[in-house]
């Protein structure tokens, strides 16, 4: 069986279980922490060495990192990664900016207010940087779900499970959803789903 190697309340391995459901794939997890650094530790950099979760490990021993090159991977052939060209760029597009710009600005400043192990390592400057940071990113997003229900073609794609992980979490590092209220309309909508699973959900086994 498929197994994940992820740290369960991280936004970006739960992007991955959040495909693995709707694709209706089965997988084992496998729990790392990056916290108490055992994603550095010499038997998980074998496995990865870049030392970071979500980690794919197929049953043929492949291994996949990255969690939206495994949304990718996870989606073809569903409703969640159209065929079109032009479609699958601008995907792609959301995915990079979701990496580039909201990722080390929305899921940095709540790592680092979250977990009580990072609180007070970051200086009020850095915390102010990273909040206009985030918010310039979730600016971008108001701005396209203020015009569509979805990011990309008409329908619930990848780009949208990918940007709702850190997103439904932005609270948790300080951000103001009410100052966005497209993407407060949004987030209910990627929720309501079919297939959707919360992030607290493990699958059966688990």
């Amino acid at each position: 069986m498929l197994a994940l190697y992820q740290q369960h309340d991280s936004g970006n391995c739960y992007k991955v279980r959040l495909i693995l459901a709707h694709m209706d794939v089965p997988f084992r997890i496998v729990e790392i922490n990056a916290l108490d650094g055992s994603t550095r530790a010499p038997e998980f950099l074998a496995l990865n060495p870049g030392g970071k979760v979500p980690l794919a490990v197929f049953d043929d021993g492949r291994r996949l990192a990255e969690s939206n090159a495994l949304l990718l991977y996870f989606a073809r052939g569903g409703k969640f990664l159209p065929d079109d060209p032009w479609t699958q760029a601008q995907i792609h597009s959301w995915l990079f900016f979701e990496q580039y710009a909201h990722e080390p600005a929305v899921a940095v400043r709540r790592s680092l207010l979250f977990y009580p192990e990072r609180r007070g390592l970051a200086s009020e400057r850095r915390l102010a940087q990273l909040l206009q940071q985030g918010n310039a990113a979730l600016a971008v997003m108001e701005q396209r779900l203020a015009q569509a229900d979805w990011l990309v073609a008409g329908a619930a794609t990848v780009a949208d499970l990918s940007l709702y992980a850190y997103t439904h979490l932005a609270a948790d590092g300080g951000f103001d959803l009410q100052r966005f209220p497209a993407i407060s309309a949004w987030l209910p909508r990627v929720a309501a789903l079919p297939g959707h699973v919360d992030i607290n959900w493990r699958p059966p086994g688990n």
